[in-house]
């Protein structure tokens, strides 16, 4: 069962407005010269913080993909051309850009906030012909479950809760305590892994806070040992009906 592993420092860097606002990117655009390429209907995916003040990423366009942000710690305000109004979100909170045939927004990250930016492409050559939508979810939407030493928030699951357009996408963060636990790996999939905090060893690699993993799953289980350990998880499929964006541009 194939793992890629990319560790917290070998990932793609950004910055906004000289560095008010900082990114690692374990998925970045390809001129961000990162070591992973797109792959399932996932484009681009990057961890955003704010370190010392307030600051705003500046009105900008987008087109055709799902683009998901996820409030880690703190607060953001976003604004878009189809709401045309500033709207907070708050930890926990989830926004859903589906970006259709073009809409502008801007975001303002509050000091020490953080986020997750992920795009997923729902099939970019029919979504680029449909009006564009927005929808908000709040931290309170989402329900947690319980399975041993293993706590998990359930953010899309086989039901679709975010409604994403984009095939089989599921979403989960898991509180592991202290210990040896096993986890499900579906077959055809991939499991897409970021370490929130804590230690977790896979194949006796030992990832850290901000590392990323991808496993391919072959419908096993395996084991992770854990210590004080945070995740954010995706499962997207591994065959897909359709070229994404990044197959039709020859990107992967």
């Amino acid at each position: 069962m194939p793992i890629k592993i990319f560790k917290k420092e070998k990932q793609a860097n950004g910055n906004f407005n000289n560095g008010e606002i900082l990114e690692k990117k374990p998925l970045g655009f390809p001129q961000d010269g990162g070591l992973l390429k797109p792959y399932s209907n996932i484009f681009y995916w990057a961890h955003a913080w704010a370190p010392n003040k307030d600051s705003t990423i500046g009105l900008h366009p987008h087109r055709g993909f799902e683009i998901c942000s996820f409030v880690l710690n703190g607060e953001i305000e976003h604004y878009d051309t189809l709401l045309n109004k500033w709207i907070t979100l708050n930890k926990g909170d989830i926004q859903v850009i589906k970006a259709g045939k073009g809409i502008s927004h801007s975001e303002r990250l509050k000091a020490k906030s953080e986020i997750f930016q992920i795009w997923f492409d729902p099939n970019i050559q029919e979504s680029l012909y449909k009006d564009p939508h927005y929808h908000d979810f709040k931290s309170t939407d989402f329900k947690f479950y319980e399975n041993k030493e293993i706590k998990t928030k359930v953010i899309s699951n086989e039901k679709n809760q975010l409604k994403l357009d984009s095939n089989n996408i599921e979403i989960y963060e898991h509180l592991f305590e202290n210990g040896s636990h096993d986890i499900n790996i579906k077959k055809d999939s991939y499991h897409s892994i970021f370490i929130l905090c804590g230690t977790l060893s896979i194949d006796q690699i030992d990832l850290n806070k901000g590392d990323f993993v991808i496993v391919e799953g072959d419908d096993l289980q395996k084991t992770v040992i854990t210590k004080s350990c945070k995740v954010f998880e995706i499962i997207s499929p591994i065959n897909l009906s359709y070229k994404t964006y990044a197959q039709i541009h020859s990107i992967n």
